[in-house]
């Protein structure tokens, strides 16, 4: 789900104020640089950071998410809805503990995500 702050076009350079990151499906999403500052993105870099080192030479100096596209839309969620602290935490926390050992999949399958859409609609609505 692309909107006007997290575009996924495929253009080499980022719009200006944005950040290109990958998620483990290939998927490309430009996130606005406002949004490296919250929990949840300082968390999900530190982990990918820690998996698959920071925008390595191997992957042509693309900083890759250890999510999946539908984890990294539920994150923007959050993010854009400005959802309260407690929010965040579970989130992390659940997170933390699904992917320690990484797993393409793990985040997606195992967490239902078709429900965490949902309850982000209605909670933070």
């Amino acid at each position: 789900m692309a909107d006007e702050c997290c575009s996924t076009v495929s253009s080499v350079v980022a719009d200006e104020g944005h950040c290109v990151m990958y998620t483990t499906d290939g998927t490309r999403f430009e996130v606005p640089l406002a949004y490296l500052g919250t929990a949840v993105f300082a968390e999900l870099l530190r982990m990918s950071e820690e998996e698959f080192g920071f925008a390595s030479s191997s992957d042509g100096g693309r900083i890759m998410l250890l999510c999946d596209a539908s984890v990294m839309e539920y994150i923007l969620c959050l993010v854009r809805r400005e959802a309260p602290e407690e929010v965040e935490r579970a989130f992390l926390s659940s997170i933390v503990g699904h992917c320690h050992n990484y797993n393409a999949s793990c985040m997606a399958q195992s967490m239902g995500f078709g429900h965490q859409f949902a309850l982000c609609t209605q909670l933070l609505a």
